[in-house]
């Protein structure tokens, strides 16, 4: 599906845009993502594991745009795209009261208001899908991340032990919070 653009102010004054990927976002796409994925172990990858052609990323693009299922926005600051999130409702019919969010934002950006803009708007538009339970994963130790979804209202309810091992073979829990709309 695609989000209608909307202009947000920054708590720095600066004004960013939230809108739908296009296809010309796509190598600054895979470039987002390798980013925030060396800024932080509290992602899934490692920057070296984001191997996606312009191609691979295009056809990701339009998949999502085409998708009944999927909201994707993108944060964008002076032309240069800093954060991205999605909504995604579940497929299956027992399944579809539900959505999981996924949100990333560059380390230059945090402490902007862009993580709260971004969930704001993703719980708005789950508000309107009609569904009635956000989902969301994070890695132990993303104590940042934590205080946000929070004060979005959502509440842990789960644990995977040694769900993320890194490279120096540290072994971190990955955590299930929900939020009841």
């Amino acid at each position: 599906m695609i989000y209608p653009e909307k202009q947000i102010a920054l708590k720095d004054g600066r004004a960013a845009i939230l809108r739908a990927p296009e296809m010309r976002d796509a190598p600054a796409l895979i470039d987002l993502l390798k980013t925030v994925n060396s800024e932080t172990h509290f992602l899934s990858s490692y920057p070296e594991e984001i191997t996606l052609s312009r191609e691979d990323e295009e056809r990701w693009i339009a998949g999502h745009r085409e998708s009944p299922l999927v909201y994707d926005i993108l944060c964008e600051v002076n032309g240069e795209i800093v954060g991205s999130c999605n909504l995604l409702r579940k497929k299956q019919i027992k399944m579809r009261h539900r959505a999981t969010v996924g949100i990333t934002v560059k380390q230059a950006y945090w402490n902007l208001g862009i993580g709260t803009a971004m969930f704001r708007e993703m719980i708005a538009l789950a508000r309107a899908w009609g569904i009635e339970q956000l989902e969301l994963e994070y890695i132990e130790g993303n104590e940042r991340g934590v205080r946000l979804y929070e004060r979005m209202g959502f509440r842990t309810v789960a644990e995977r032990p040694r769900a993320i091992r890194l490279k120096d073979g540290t072994y971190l829990s990955e955590f299930i919070m929900i939020k009841d709309l």
